[in-house]
Protein backbone atom coordinates (compact mmCIF):
# COMPACT_ATOMS: atom_id res chain seq x y z
CA UNK A 1 0.00 0.00 0.00
CA UNK A 2 1.21 3.37 -0.78
CA UNK A 3 2.09 5.97 2.00
CA UNK A 4 1.06 9.15 1.74
CA UNK A 5 1.87 12.19 4.24
CA UNK A 6 -1.60 13.38 5.24
CA UNK A 7 -0.35 16.36 7.85
CA UNK A 8 1.65 18.74 5.95
CA UNK A 9 1.48 21.66 8.84
CA UNK A 10 -0.03 24.37 6.22
CA UNK A 11 -2.33 25.31 7.71
CA UNK A 12 -1.25 25.41 11.31
CA UNK A 13 -1.44 29.28 10.90
CA UNK A 14 -4.78 29.75 9.85
CA UNK A 15 -4.74 29.81 6.21
CA UNK A 16 -4.88 27.53 3.62
CA UNK A 17 -3.78 27.73 -0.77
CA UNK A 18 -6.35 27.85 -3.00
CA UNK A 19 -5.62 25.68 -6.49
CA UNK A 20 -3.74 28.96 -7.97
CA UNK A 21 -1.30 28.89 -5.31
CA UNK A 22 -2.84 32.43 -3.02
CA UNK A 23 -3.02 31.33 0.92
CA UNK A 24 -5.74 32.85 2.16
CA UNK A 25 -7.33 32.58 5.48
CA UNK A 26 -9.42 28.87 6.63
CA UNK A 27 -11.99 31.20 7.52
CA UNK A 28 -12.56 33.48 4.26
CA UNK A 29 -15.79 32.74 2.48
CA UNK A 30 -14.16 31.09 -0.32
CA UNK A 31 -13.14 28.44 1.80
CA UNK A 32 -16.80 28.30 3.24
CA UNK A 33 -17.95 28.03 0.18
CA UNK A 34 -15.93 24.91 -1.58
CA UNK A 35 -15.97 23.63 1.69
CA UNK A 36 -19.68 23.71 2.33
CA UNK A 37 -20.16 22.10 -1.15
CA UNK A 38 -18.09 19.35 -0.26
CA UNK A 39 -20.29 18.58 2.60
CA UNK A 40 -22.99 18.39 0.04
CA UNK A 41 -21.58 16.00 -1.90
CA UNK A 42 -20.83 13.78 1.22
CA UNK A 43 -24.41 13.93 2.12
CA UNK A 44 -25.50 13.03 -1.69
CA UNK A 45 -22.92 10.21 -1.36
CA UNK A 46 -24.58 8.73 1.27
CA UNK A 47 -28.10 9.50 -0.57
CA UNK A 48 -26.45 7.23 -3.04
CA UNK A 49 -25.50 4.85 -0.86
CA UNK A 50 -29.61 4.16 0.67
CA UNK A 51 -30.81 4.64 -3.18
CA UNK A 52 -32.28 1.94 -4.19
CA UNK A 53 -33.76 3.10 -7.52
CA UNK A 54 -30.89 2.56 -10.09
CA UNK A 55 -31.59 5.69 -12.52
CA UNK A 56 -31.59 8.31 -9.20
CA UNK A 57 -28.74 6.24 -8.11
CA UNK A 58 -27.31 6.99 -11.28
CA UNK A 59 -28.28 11.01 -11.18
CA UNK A 60 -27.03 11.34 -7.88
CA UNK A 61 -23.74 10.28 -8.60
CA UNK A 62 -23.59 12.65 -11.46
CA UNK A 63 -24.22 14.84 -9.39
CA UNK A 64 -21.68 14.09 -6.85
CA UNK A 65 -19.13 13.95 -9.69
CA UNK A 66 -20.34 17.48 -11.11
CA UNK A 67 -19.81 18.97 -8.11
CA UNK A 68 -15.75 18.29 -8.51
CA UNK A 69 -15.59 20.53 -11.18
CA UNK A 70 -17.63 22.98 -8.91
CA UNK A 71 -15.32 23.25 -5.88
CA UNK A 72 -12.19 23.40 -8.57
CA UNK A 73 -14.07 26.63 -9.72
CA UNK A 74 -14.82 28.13 -6.87
CA UNK A 75 -11.59 26.80 -5.40
CA UNK A 76 -9.77 29.21 -8.07
CA UNK A 77 -8.73 26.68 -10.14
CA UNK A 78 -8.58 26.97 -13.53
CA UNK A 79 -11.71 25.39 -14.51
CA UNK A 80 -14.69 26.85 -15.86
CA UNK A 81 -17.63 28.24 -14.04
CA UNK A 82 -20.25 25.20 -13.42
CA UNK A 83 -23.45 25.39 -15.91
CA UNK A 84 -26.81 26.04 -14.59
CA UNK A 85 -28.33 24.54 -17.66
CA UNK A 86 -26.96 20.81 -16.58
CA UNK A 87 -29.24 21.04 -13.27
CA UNK A 88 -31.77 22.82 -15.08
CA UNK A 89 -32.08 19.73 -17.49
CA UNK A 90 -31.53 17.13 -15.21
CA UNK A 91 -34.69 19.24 -13.21
CA UNK A 92 -37.05 19.50 -16.05
CA UNK A 93 -36.58 15.54 -16.25
CA UNK A 94 -36.86 14.47 -12.76
CA UNK A 95 -39.50 16.42 -12.55
CA UNK A 96 -41.56 14.56 -15.68
CA UNK A 97 -41.54 11.37 -13.58
CA UNK A 98 -42.89 13.17 -10.38
CA UNK A 99 -46.91 12.44 -9.36
CA UNK A 100 -49.34 15.35 -9.97
CA UNK A 101 -48.82 17.35 -7.19
CA UNK A 102 -45.59 16.46 -6.54
CA UNK A 103 -44.16 20.14 -5.44
CA UNK A 104 -45.00 20.26 -1.88
CA UNK A 105 -42.97 21.32 1.24
CA UNK A 106 -42.43 18.03 3.04
CA UNK A 107 -40.76 16.72 6.21
CA UNK A 108 -37.91 14.70 5.45
CA UNK A 109 -38.26 11.34 7.11
CA UNK A 110 -40.39 9.46 3.96
CA UNK A 111 -37.16 7.36 3.15
CA UNK A 112 -33.28 7.28 4.19
CA UNK A 113 -32.15 8.42 0.95
CA UNK A 114 -34.51 11.09 1.07
CA UNK A 115 -33.66 11.90 3.92
CA UNK A 116 -30.14 12.44 3.05
CA UNK A 117 -31.06 14.21 0.01
CA UNK A 118 -32.65 16.46 2.46
CA UNK A 119 -29.98 17.33 4.30
CA UNK A 120 -27.78 17.66 1.04
CA UNK A 121 -30.13 19.60 -0.32
CA UNK A 122 -30.11 22.46 2.97
CA UNK A 123 -26.56 22.02 2.53
CA UNK A 124 -26.69 23.38 -0.76
CA UNK A 125 -29.04 25.97 -0.16
CA UNK A 126 -26.08 27.23 2.46
CA UNK A 127 -23.52 27.33 0.02
CA UNK A 128 -25.79 29.59 -1.76
CA UNK A 129 -26.18 31.99 0.64
CA UNK A 130 -22.38 31.75 1.31
CA UNK A 131 -21.59 32.68 -1.96
CA UNK A 132 -24.33 35.61 -2.35
CA UNK A 133 -21.98 38.03 -0.99
CA UNK A 134 -18.79 36.89 -3.25
CA UNK A 135 -21.54 37.38 -6.18
CA UNK A 136 -22.14 40.49 -5.20
CA UNK A 137 -19.01 41.65 -4.67
CA UNK A 138 -17.89 40.29 -8.42
CA UNK A 139 -16.18 37.47 -7.54
CA UNK A 140 -18.09 34.72 -8.70
CA UNK A 141 -19.39 34.43 -12.27
CA UNK A 142 -23.10 34.33 -12.53
CA UNK A 143 -23.11 31.06 -14.07
CA UNK A 144 -21.11 30.21 -10.88
CA UNK A 145 -23.59 31.17 -8.92
CA UNK A 146 -27.05 30.25 -10.64
CA UNK A 147 -25.30 27.06 -10.32
CA UNK A 148 -26.01 26.82 -6.72
CA UNK A 149 -29.44 27.91 -7.13
CA UNK A 150 -30.02 24.94 -9.62
CA UNK A 151 -28.08 22.52 -7.49
CA UNK A 152 -30.33 23.01 -4.36
CA UNK A 153 -33.50 23.28 -6.95
CA UNK A 154 -32.28 19.77 -8.39
CA UNK A 155 -31.69 17.98 -5.11
CA UNK A 156 -35.25 18.75 -3.70
CA UNK A 157 -36.78 17.51 -6.83
CA UNK A 158 -34.96 14.08 -6.66
CA UNK A 159 -35.90 14.05 -3.06
CA UNK A 160 -39.58 14.47 -3.69
CA UNK A 161 -39.06 11.59 -6.57
CA UNK A 162 -37.10 8.95 -3.96
CA UNK A 163 -40.28 9.71 -1.46
CA UNK A 164 -42.75 9.35 -3.72
CA UNK A 165 -41.67 5.76 -5.04
CA UNK A 166 -41.06 5.23 -1.52
CA UNK A 167 -44.74 5.38 -0.58
CA UNK A 168 -45.49 3.20 -3.54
Amino acid sequence: MAHFNVITKGGDKGTTSLANGERIAKDDRVVELYGTIDECQAALGMARAFCEEEKTAQDIYFIEDYLFGAMAYYAKCDYPAPDPAIMENMAARVTESLPEGGMTFVRPGDSRCGSALHLARTIARRAERIATPLFREGKLEEKGYQFLNRLSDVIYLLSLKVDADAKK
